[in-house]
C-alpha cells in the first residue's frame, strides 16, 4: 500500500492523498493518531476550497445495553473511514425521508486546504434545540461563512430527549448523558485535532440557545476542564429563575407513559424504555407539551448526585463561579433584542389558547414562562401588572409585544443577563458581552401575512454564521448588501476571539462594517456592551430596566461585588 499514497508533511501534521481509482484520487484523506478519514471538498461563499470530514463516530452507538449509559469513546479506526457524507440526526421528530438514526454520535470537521506551519484555532460547534431538536449535520450547521476566515470548525451530535437527557436521580440513570457525550467529542477533538490542522490548545466552544447553556457547564464541570480556551454563549443560561434540579423523575414517567410503559418506579421504567424502538421514543416530543406550544424547554441539566458515576455537574454553576471553582476562560456573551417573542402570536393567533390563557393566567403562565413553583401566583400577577398593565391580552400587535416581552426575558433574557454579571464578576478573564438587534431579509419568525422579519429573534444571529439550507437561502457576497456585511462582521467577529480571546482582534475587524467601535469588556461597576446592528454601538446596563424587575422576584447574590443597576 505505501507504493500507493504519497503524504505531504509539515512539523505538526499531513494530509493523505491515495493514487488509485479504488480509493477516490481526488477525496481528500487525513491521518491522526486514531485513524484515517477520506472526506469531500467544499467551497466557502467566496469560493475558496476546504475540506469536509463528516459523520465520524466518535463514540460507539449508544444502543441496546448501551442506551441510557455514558458514551463509549471510539479510540482506534481500523478501516480507513469513509467521511465523505453527513451522518444522522440523533432521534427527533422529522419527516419520513430525513436521516435520523440511534447511530448518532457524529463528528464534523472542516478545515482549510493550506498546509501551513502554524495550526489553526478551532471553533467546537454545540448545536441548539431546547436538547431535544436540530443537530450538528451541514444542513443545519453549515460551515460554507466561517471557513472564508483561517479557522477549524467542529460540529457534532449529542443524545437529545430522553435518549440524551433521562434522570431518575438514581445510580440507574444520575442524568446528563448528553452533556458527556459533548465531553467525549471535545476529549476527540484534543486527540486528533491536529492531523486536521487545528491547534487543541486554542479551541472555542460555542453555542447558540441549549448550546449556549452547554457552554457556561462545560466552565463548571471537571470532565471537561483543559479541554478549551475559549467560550461563546448566544442566547441561554442555566441561571435561570428555578434553580437546576437533581433530577427529573416526572419527565421520565412521562416519557414511559407516553409509550406505554409502566411508572411505578425507576427500575421498570428504564427497564421497559430501553426496550422500545427509538423512533418511538423521539416521536414522542410534542407529548410533553403542558399547553398550546409550551413549556419551550422540556429536559434541562441536574446537578448530579454522587452515586459512583463520573459526575458532569456537581454543584450549581452559580455556587462553582462564587467560590471561584470554575474553569472560566475568556467569555463571549450575548442575546438578542426581541429572543421568544414570536411565542406571544402562537398564543394570540389561536383564539382558544387566547381565551384560555386570559381566563386563567394564574395557571398557565407558570407553564409558559418556565417559572418555579414558589410564590408562582404572587408572580405572575406582578408580570400581568407590569407587562400588560392588568389588561387583557388582545389579539393585537401591542399585546404580542408584551406578553413576547415575557417570554424572552424569562426564558432567555434573564437567565443571560445573570450569566454574564456573573461571570464578570468571579472569571480570571475577560467578559465581553452583545445585543443582536439587526434585523434582516430573514428570521426564523416571519409575519405569515407579508412573509418579513418582524425582530431580532431567537436564533437569528445564527444565520450570519452558518449556511442554515434546510431553511434560509445562503447569503451571497455583495458589499452593497447588509446581510452580506454582517455574515463579514460575525464570522471576523468569531475569528478574532477564537484566536485572541477578544473580539476587537486587531485591524482586520474594520473591514466588516465600517468601523466598529473598541469593544470594552464588561465589568461590574460600568456593564458595557456591543449592540450590533448596521451601526454598532457601545451601549451599557443591557435591558436592566427591565430586569430590575426580575432581580427583585428572583434575587442572587453574584458574587465578589453586588449589582448596583
Amino acid at each position: 500500500m505505501d507504493a500507493l499514497k504519497r503524504r505531504t508533511m509539515t512539523s505538526h501534521f499531513h494530509f493523505v492523498y491515495l493514487l488509485t481509482i479504488t480509493e477516490l484520487p481526488s477525496a481528500p484523506i487525513v491521518e491522526s493518531v486514531s485513524g484515517r478519514f477520506q472526506g469531500s471538498w467544499m467551497k466557502t461563499r467566496r469560493g475558496k476550497s476546504f475540506q469536509a470530514y463528516r459523520g465520524i463516530r466518535y463514540a460507539h452507538p449508544p444502543v441496546g445495553e448501551l442506551r441510557f449509559q455514558p458514551p463509549k469513546p471510539i479510540l482506534e479506526y481500523k478501516e480507513l473511514v469513509n467521511a465523505s457524507d453527513d451522518g444522522p440526526a440523533c432521534p427527533l421528530p422529522a419527516p419520513p425521508e430525513y436521516p435520523v438514526d440511534e447511530d448518532c454520535l457524529t463528528i464534523n470537521i472542516y478545515t482549510p486546504t493550506s498546509n501551513s506551519l502554524e495550526l489553526l484555532p478551532v471553533i467546537f460547534f454545540i448545536h441548539p434545540g431546547g436538547f431535544y431538536a436540530m443537530t450538528g449535520r451541514s444542513d443545519l450547521a453549515g460551515p460554507h461563512y466561517l471557513l472564508d476566515k483561517d479557522l477549524v470548525l467542529v460540529t457534532i451530535n449529542y443524545r437529545l430527549g430522553s435518549l440524551g437527557f433521562l434522570s431518575t436521580g438514581d445510580q440507574l440513570a444520575p442524568g446528563n448523558n448528553g452533556f458527556k457525550d459533548q465531553v467525549a467529542a471535545l476529549k476527540w477533538v484534543q486527540r486528533n485535532i491536529r492531523a486536521f490542522g487545528g491547534d487543541p490548545n486554542l479551541v472555542t466552544i460555542a453555542g447558540c440557545s441549549a448550546g449556549s447553556l452547554s457552554v457556561m457547564l462545560h466552565m463548571i464541570s471537571p470532565m471537561s476542564k483543559g479541554l478549551f480556551q475559549r467560550g461563546i454563549s448566544m442566547s441561554a443560561s442555566p441561571m435561570g429563575p428555578a434553580p437546576l434540579p437533581d433530577n427529573l423523575y416526572h419527565l421520565a414517567q412521562k416519557q414511559a407513559q407516553l409509550v406505554g410503559c409502566p411508572t411505578d418506579n425507576s427500575s421498570v421504567i428504564v427497564q421497559c424504555l430501553k426496550t422500545k424502538p427509538w423512533r418511538e421514543l423521539g416521536d414522542s416530543l410534542y407529548g410533553f407539551r403542558e399547553w398550546g406550544f409550551d413549556p419551550v424547554r422540556i429536559w434541562s441539566p441536574v446537578v448530579e448526585r454522587a452515586l459512583g458515576q463520573e459526575q458532569f455537574l456537581p454543584e450549581r454553576p452559580e455556587n462553582a463561579l462564587r467560590r471561584r471553582a470554575a474553569y472560566t476562560v475568556p467569555h463571549l456573551i450575548s442575546q438578542t433584542t426581541d429572543e421568544f417573542f414570536w411565542s406571544a402570536y402562537n398564543v394570540i393567533r389561536n383564539e382558544s389558547l387566547l381565551n384560555d390563557m386570559n381566563k386563567n393566567w394564574e395557571r398557565i403562565a407558570p407553564i409558559s414562562f418556565q417559572l418555579p413553583p414558589e410564590n408562582s401566583s404572587t408572580i405572575v400577577a406582578i408580570l400581568k401588572q407590569k407587562y400588560l398593565n392588568n389588561k387583557p391580552i388582545t389579539a393585537d400587535d401591542k399585546s404580542a409585544r408584551a406578553l413576547g416581552k415575557i417570554y424572552g426575558d424569562s426564558i432567555v433574557g434573564f437567565p443571560t443577563h445573570r450569566m454574564a454579571n456573573v461571570m464578570c464578576r468571579n472569571s480570571n478573564h475577560k467578559v465581553f458581552y452583545y445585543e443582536f438587534a439587526y434585523i434582516g431579509n430573514q428570521s426564523h419568525y416571519e409575519d405569515p401575512d407579508t412573509g418579513k422579519p418582524k425582530g431580532a429573534a431567537h436564533h437569528d444571529d445564527l444565520i450570519y454564521l452558518f449556511t442554515l439550507s434546510y431553511r434560509f437561502s445562503t447569503i451571497e457576497v455583495n458589499d452593497s448588501n447588509p446581510d452580506s456585511r454582517m455574515v463579514d462582521l460575525m464570522t471576523l467577529m468569531w475569528y478574532n476571539f477564537a484566536k485572541h480571546g477578544d473580539p476587537n482582534g486587531g485591524a482586520d475587524v474594520e473591514q466588516a462594517l465600517g468601523v466598529l467601535p473598541v469593544w470594552p469588556a464588561m465589568t461590574s461597576d460600568k456593564r458595557q456592551y456591543m449592540r450590533i446592528d448596521a451601526t454598532p454601538s457601545v451601549r451599557a446596563k443591557m435591558f436592566e430596566e427591565r430586569f430590575r424587575l426580575w432581580e427583585e422576584l428572583y434575587p442572587m447574590d453574584y458574587g465578589s461585588t453586588n449589582l448596583t443597576p
